[in-house]
């Protein structure tokens, strides 16, 4: 047996973008507007202002993520629960594409280790990871913090937030906790955003997935695989991917 037989094989997928059609954070924001959780006006006013930030590579993800999870902070977990699954009914699971399903379960099959590395946090992603066929233990998101008397969310980041270079630190965290560093492994990421280039940049296959035009001229370049895996929408903003 080859040394690369018995190397660790990791199937890493962003989420939003890339096994998603749309954004589940921007989606999750205009779903609690519709439920009156938040002001529409305002709400957008904000959200266009962060996303300018995103785009001009200055987003304070803290002040944004106090953000995302102000609705669900004020309603508690009873009521976030309840809506999350509405969510999940009414906006994640019509938008679910059997091929994404099929190429998770085929490196599933082969015996890959799936993991799926996004921006959005843990609370939006987590039924989506489960709906996807992927465990929790193999999500890595922006960990919130809990508050230890109410046990609920306080709106600040637990940890690195996978965001750019943070992905790649979570993953050399996950890695190191079983012993491993990139050389151990055989890695391939999927995502669709430059944002996600210094992970691209990590491994072993690098996958632009649906990718943007900044991503698809840097992956031609690079002689990455491209993967149109289904047509992009412009229906939502990407916040994080």
């Amino acid at each position: 047996m080859t040394s690369d037989t018995r190397r660790l094989r990791l199937a890493l997928f962003d989420l939003d973008h890339t096994l998603l059609p749309l954004d589940s954070d921007y989606e999750w924001g205009e779903f609690t507007i519709r439920i009156g959780w938040n002001d529409p006006v305002e709400f957008a006013r904000r959200n266009d202002e962060f996303y300018a930030h995103y785009q001009a590579g200055t987003l304070n993800v803290h002040d944004y993520v106090r953000f995302a999870t102000e609705a669900v902070r004020q309603r508690g977990p009873e009521a976030s629960a309840a809506a999350h699954a509405q969510f999940m009914r009414e906006v994640i699971g019509p938008a679910i594409q059997p091929q994404a399903l099929k190429l998770v379960r085929e490196h599933q099959e082969a015996g890959d280790t799936v993991l799926i590395v996004t921006a959005t946090n843990e609370f939006v992603t987590r039924p989506i990871a489960k709906a996807l066929g992927v465990e929790d233990a193999a999500l890595l998101a922006v960990q919130l913090v809990r508050d230890p008397l109410t046990g609920w969310y306080t709106g600040e980041i637990d940890g690195v937030p996978t965001m750019r270079e943070g992905k790649v630190r979570r993953m050399e965290a996950w890695l190191a906790e079983r012993g491993l560093t990139w050389s151990d492994v055989d890695s391939t990421f999927y995502s669709d955003s430059m944002n996600d280039v210094p992970l691209l940049d990590k491994v072993t296959h690098a996958v632009a997935t649906n990718p943007d035009p900044r991503l698809r001229a840097l992956a031609q370049e690079r002689g990455w695989r491209i993967l149109d895996l289904f047509p992009k929408t412009d229906a939502s903003q990407d916040t994080a991917s």
